[in-house]
């Protein structure tokens, strides 16, 4: 742990479950700052991305689950 991370850390209030909490716009770094990470909110679009797929998964459990599998129904 870097310094900034353990004076984050230190310096975060903790929530009702014992966690730390990082304000909204903190950056935090991980893997020695390759990797840097904020919290926000999820863009609309991907939200509809899993929509769609969540969706698609259900249609093809419906439709395409057992059977012989793929190629093999003569």
């Amino acid at each position: 742990m870097t310094t900034h991370q353990a004076d984050v850390a230190h310096n975060a209030p903790a929530s009702n479950d014992g966690r730390m909490s990082v304000p909204a716009d903190e950056i935090e770094s991980f893997g020695d700052g390759h990797i840097q990470a904020r919290h926000g909110r999820v863009n609309r679009w991907l939200v509809v991305v899993y929509a769609i797929l969540f969706a698609w998964s259900i249609y093809y459990g419906i439709v395409f689950w057992g059977g012989q599998g793929p190629g093999l129904a003569y």
